[in-house]
């Protein structure tokens, strides 16, 4: 019986997840091409909230996730509630992916992690955030290359990810702009076999 009880709480829990991620709205896209290992897609123009944290892998997620959280849940001058969308993404800054690519370097690593805003708002009628960390800016059409995962992402996953998705690329000979981005798209009582994560970093096409 306890048995039993156990398998259907976790039939709930995984269906609650599963519901949860498939409601939220995500920036709008085309798939171009499909490769040995990863896709290249034609991205819409969307929003985000972003804030630059400093930090290791876990701190500046979970500062970061903090501070736009705080946003979207009426931190705003409109104290206006703002849908929660898929994904939140992080990369490590420019600066240091050009120097040092996707590697980390302790508490000095600085981040940047970003909600996307739903479709409904402009850069004029999203509420202006209380904190001046949280910056709202519009990502512009873009295409990106993309590898998808599952299971838990940890910062060696994340990382080994990354390495798999630069390397495909190299093998195909496509020339790459910019940092490599973790997307993540569940929430946290996601169960890891249901979890959905991804790398990408903008290319460029002949």
């Amino acid at each position: 019986m306890v048995g039993l009880t156990v398998v259907g709480v976790g039939i709930l829990w995984s269906g609650a997840a599963y519901l949860a991620v498939r409601t939220l709205e995500e920036p709008t896209f085309v798939i171009v091409e499909k490769k040995k290992g990863y896709e290249i897609r034609k991205y819409d123009s969307y929003l985000i909230a972003t804030t630059k944290v400093q930090g290791t892998y876990q701190r500046s997620l979970n500062d970061g996730f903090s501070a736009i959280a705080g946003y979207i849940f009426g931190g705003n001058v409109a104290k206006e509630s703002i849908a929660m969308t898929a994904p939140v993404q992080e990369s490590v800054s420019e600066k240091i992916a050009m120097t040092v690519p996707v590697m980390e370097e302790g508490d000095s690593t600085e981040r940047y992690i970003s909600f996307t805003m739903p479709k409904k708002y402009t850069l004029a009628t999203l509420p202006k955030p209380n904190n001046p960390a949280v910056e709202l800016r519009e990502i512009p059409v873009r295409t990106v290359a993309v590898l998808s995962f599952s299971w838990w992402a940890t910062e060696g996953r994340v990382e080994s990810k990354k390495q798999e998705l630069l390397a495909a690329l190299s093998r195909d000979s496509v020339s790459t702009r910019g940092p490599v981005q973790a997307a993540y798209y569940n929430p946290p009582f996601t169960p890891p076999f249901m979890q959905r994560h991804e790398v990408m970093v903008e290319v460029v096409l002949p």
